[in-house]
């Protein structure tokens, strides 16, 4: 199987990160770490529209797919803020702040690169030896559709 991109510009608020998971869902569809790739893009992407400037009125975010038969990369690049993410320990009954405690917890690697004027929050899976990838999506396929 080749090697295949997606990426997708969402608007920066709360019911896009809702489409950025469906984006994923979409095209990573009969993967074994389908699962894993909706969570992940599902923090990052509700971490981009809280934490950066793109979720301020007109922000953007923008969500990428670089899928190859063993391994999926999955990244979202924002607008940027002052500070970066970083990964701490919230106190039981905060309701946010694990964001980036489950994409460590789930991908095989992850990492930040850029600064306040915008950032790429990338993580890794590996895809299990055992199972085989599905072929690349097809245009004109339903999955192409997005």
């Amino acid at each position: 199987m080749s090697a295949w991109r997606m990426s997708r510009s969402f608007l920066g608020t709360s019911p896009s990160v809702r489409e950025a998971r469906r984006f994923v869902t979409t095209f990573l569809a009969g993967w074994p770490i389908v699962e894993s790739a909706e969570l992940i893009v599902s923090e990052l992407a509700a971490n981009a529209v809280r934490h950066t400037a793109s979720g301020r009125f007109g922000g953007q975010f923008q969500v990428m797919i670089h899928a190859q038969h063993d391994r999926v990369w999955l990244g979202v690049i924002d607008a940027g803020a002052a500070h970066g993410p970083s990964v701490f320990s919230p106190e039981d009954d905060e309701e946010g702040g694990r964001g980036l405690m489950i994409v460590g917890a789930l991908a095989d690697t992850y990492g930040i690169r850029g600064d306040e004027r915008g950032r790429a929050v990338w993580a890794l899976l590996l895809v299990n030896a055992g199972k085989n990838a599905p072929a690349a999506p097809r245009p004109g396929s339903e999955a192409s559709r997005a």
